[in-house]
């Protein structure tokens, strides 16, 4: 990240150990949340060049990333979102933009609909979306006292290339950067129990009847080729929420920091500014 001011901390919310990444310039803040088994590294080519014009403040959910592995927090989207107010109140933030990514994009609609006076716009970048909670059964079995080890196995059954195969619609975008941090967590082995208690709290997505309640300015920004979280779903929630448009980009997966940076802040501040 040549010539940006980040600044990278451990605090503590909630009980637990977070890890942020910021740069606070007194200018307008912006909030960036990771999808599922990512991190902050997520927004590595956007930091630099949102600092231009944004005070940036970027989590790793607990789980995830460098934030710890807890085995007693409970994982549920509205948590999360508690956690990420509690954390824009240690960094004085009275209210931002928010970006969430994936099940971060998720996360930011919870927020937004605990408390839509903290968040002043959305943008959801191939935001997970409509997906029901675990069936009874799954729930249940994650309280198996060796559950975590068939989650390490199901993890592990693909290596990092065939997940990040799957994200990129360009493959040329791989390379040991990619693979080290998105395989850093998986020699944790507390990072399998999360994983378990994800499974078993996480409540579900936001329904129908509940994002036509929030009515926080949203543009969503989707790959066309996003193999993980369709078009189609983006599409879905366009009409859902309130205030909300898309712009879709050709030849894009599902991982589109990586594939357009640059578009997506020229996106971001032609929305936010």
């Amino acid at each position: 990240m040549k010539g940006t001011t980040l600044e990278k901390e451990k605090i503590t919310l909630s009980g637990v150990n977070v890890f942020c990444e910021y740069v606070l310039n007194g200018k307008p803040p912006i909030v960036l949340i990771h999808g599922f088994v990512s991190s902050t590294y997520t927004f590595h080519r956007i930091i630099p060049l949102l600092e231009e014009q944004f005070s940036v403040l970027a989590i790793d959910l607990p789980g995830f990333g460098r934030s710890e592995k807890s085995t007693s927090f409970i994982y549920s989207f509205e948590n999360y979102a508690k956690l990420i107010l509690e954390c824009m109140d240690y960094f004085r933030f009275e209210s931002a933009h928010m970006v969430g990514h994936s099940m971060g994009g998720q996360i930011a609609l919870y927020t937004a609909k605990i408390a839509p006076h903290k968040i002043t716009k959305l943008i959801l970048l191939c935001s997970s979306g409509y997906l029901k909670r675990a069936k009874n059964y799954q729930r249940y079995s994650t309280y198996l006292p060796f559950f975590h080890v068939f989650v390490e196995r199901y993890i592990k059954r693909k290596d990092i290339q065939d997940y990040l195969k799957n994200v990129l619609y360009n493959s040329s975008y791989m390379n040991e950067d990619l693979f080290r941090e998105y395989g850093r967590p998986l020699s944790d082995k507390n990072f399998y129990k999360s994983l378990a208690r994800l499974l078993r709290y996480r409540e579900g997505d936001l329904p129908s009847d509940q994002l036509k309640t929030i009515e926080t300015p949203t543009l969503l920004l989707w790959g066309e080729e996003d193999k993980v979280v369709p078009l189609e779903v983006g599409k879905k929630l366009v009409e859902d929420l309130p205030n909300a448009k898309i712009k879709t980009f050709e030849k894009t997966g599902h991982l589109l920091t990586e594939e357009r940076p640059k578009e997506l802040y020229e996106q971001i501040i032609a929305y936010a500014l």
